[in-house]
């Protein structure tokens, strides 16, 4: 029996190893051309995502102008178009067993839907029975609850059917708003102000995917 009918994952950093290998070297392009001489470790990167969150950082600590960011997100997807994460092998085996199961898996994520898409395909995992994207209007991704509570009305589910995993603060106050269940992946990173907030405020935080496999599908 599932313990969760519905798992609505997060997507880089939760499911695929992407921001180490696809995302920040893509800023890290973005940067060369609009902000020449300036540059961010991958700690900090993390730490900008995780607060004040991306949008926030490049308006008001780069300041970059509303064509800059328009030009940030053009290079991000010709990187990103040519550069496939990889999945984490323990999620893969998640996925694999939620579908097996006959369970759902939704994604919420801050990547575009059709990279996502691309990148279960790529990685051979079920396809999402449902993914919210960056592609949504900004008042409407995370850590808004609108894609969850779409989840939720579509699929006919309780907030304790589902169980969100992800690995920043958006995803925790997405979930924190309609009462859903939350586990922080926290295998992506080792940034203390992120993992401090993490295990100050989630109930479920996992440091391996094999351990959140072992709470999802525990042995009988």
């Amino acid at each position: 029996m599932l313990r969760y009918k519905c798992l609505i994952l997060d997507h880089d950093d939760t499911v695929m190893d992407s921001t180490a290998h696809v995302h920040h070297p893509a800023f890290l392009v973005s940067l060369a051309e609009l902000r020449p001489g300036h540059t961010i470790t991958l700690e900090d990167y993390f730490r900008v995502n995780f607060h004040p969150g991306f949008v926030e950082y490049c308006r008001d600590v780069l300041g970059f102008t509303e064509a800059e960011l328009a030009r940030e997100v053009e290079m991000w997807k010709e990187y990103v178009r040519d550069h496939v994460p990889a999945v984490y092998p323990g999620m893969a085996r998640i996925i694999r067993r939620q579908k097996e199961a006959e369970g759902l898996v939704c994604v919420i994520s801050h990547s575009f839907d059709y990279n996502i898409r691309r990148d279960y395909e790529a990685n051979g995992l079920p396809a999402p029975d449902a993914v919210y994207g960056w592609e949504l209007p900004p008042a409407l991704r995370k850590p808004d609850p609108w894609a969850l509570r779409q989840v939720l009305e579509r699929f006919a589910l309780a907030p304790e059917d589902c169980l969100v995993v992800d690995d920043l603060k958006p995803g925790y106050e997405m979930a924190q708003a309609l009462g859903v269940p939350f586990a922080a992946a926290c295998w992506a990173y080792d940034v203390p102000e992120i993992r401090a907030f993490m295990e100050a405020n989630c109930a479920l935080s996992f440091e391996d995917p094999a351990d959140l496999e072992a709470y999802l599908f525990p042995t009988p």
